[in-house]
């Protein structure tokens, strides 16, 4: 399907005799982060329900269909996109994940992040299926202050931590612990988490991640970012450059540790390569934007899929970018 007339900010633009799709400020997008639930077994206090308007944790609603996922992502394979990551609410809550799974295009990467309670039976199946890793949120090894942060019922925490076991047993590896930091809640368990996945000799890697205050309530929550990072980089042994996002990994004393700040943060955002779905089927260009969705559930065939991820594209803008850069990126654009 060749078209002599993409030019050099198409969003279709051919790279090596193969199609990508690439934002008007030249971002590529390469990966699709897709919410397949808004239902979720805990409620966690600063939970943004992957940029939804609203958490809607309880009786299900409209979720889109295992064919309707495939769909896109297969459209969206024929361009560029080489990873997925699965999500929520809780996306084990979907009982047909694995079959989603089993219909997905040839991928470098499938993941999913999770928050661990229902992995302890699904991980084999779930490896099986075509999965080939999975996050999990852990904020805390205190099951106290993890029944604070998720509202989750006593004996919660020693589910988790048997989940994140099944996944390591199951080669769903390497497993990310996403670990929310909340200052005066946390702040003072990172060593502590530190030594938790030390025997896991590699296995399990420690995400560190500034909070998202998009609530005020949230604001006195939040941690010097700066001195954390400072204070890493004295401890590191080995400091590594991710290429997404320029995200720094520091190794300290034989464990991983890497550390993601999404907010007030331009270098973020002009890497980011990612397209969002939600779970009601909306392309959702940026997660911190709810005005510029588009609707893809009503497509009926992968002509429409694929004008509608051209149109979600042609949307996307770098949330955080300073003000001089964004009037450039203008002039580029026109």
């Amino acid at each position: 399907m060749k078209d002599n007339t993409l030019g050099k900010n198409s969003l279709l633009r051919e790279e090596k005799e193969e199609k990508i799709l690439v934002d008007p400020y030249g971002r590529k997008v390469t990966g699709l982060r897709i919410s397949i639930t808004d239902r979720c077994n805990l409620s966690c206090m600063y939970c943004h329900n992957e940029g939804a308007d609203c958490c809607s944790c309880g009786p299900r609603g409209y979720e889109m269909s295992p064919e309707l996922i495939c769909g896109i992502v297969r459209e969206a394979a024929k361009f560029g996109v080489r990873k997925v990551k699965f999500s929520g609410g809780e996306p084990l809550f979907r009982k047909d994940f694995e079959d989603i799974l089993a219909c997905l295009p040839p991928l470098k990467e499938v993941s999913a992040t999770t928050n661990g309670i229902l992995l302890e039976k699904r991980a084999k199946t779930l490896k099986a299926a075509g999965l080939d890793r999975v996050n999990v949120s852990l904020d805390t090894l205190d099951p106290k202050k993890y029944e604070e942060i998720t509202g989750a019922p006593p004996g919660t925490l020693e589910k988790v931590i048997r989940g994140i076991n099944s996944a390591v047993e199951a080669e769903l590896t390497p497993v990310k612990l996403n670990m929310v930091l909340l200052k005066g809640i946390n702040e003072n368990e990172i060593d502590a988490m530190m030594d938790f996945i030390r025997p896991y000799e590699g296995k399990v890697i420690l995400q560190l991640i500034e909070l998202m205050n998009i609530d005020p309530e949230l604001s006195k929550y939040t941690i010097d970012s700066k001195a954390l990072e400072k204070n890493l980089e004295e401890r590191a042994s080995e400091v590594r450059v991710r290429h997404l996002h320029h995200r720094k990994k520091y190794v300290i004393d034989g464990v991983e540790v890497e550390f993601v700040r999404p907010m007030d943060n331009s270098e973020f955002c002009a890497h980011c390569s990612r397209l969002r779905v939600t779970a009601d089927g909306k392309l959702k260009p940026c997660l911190l934007v709810h005005d510029n969705l588009v609707d893809v559930g009503e497509a009926r065939s992968p002509e429409e899929i694929e004008k509608l991820l051209m149109l979600a594209v042609s949307r996307r803008k770098p949330y955080y970018t300073p003000t001089a850069k964004i009037e450039k990126l203008e002039r580029m654009k026109k």
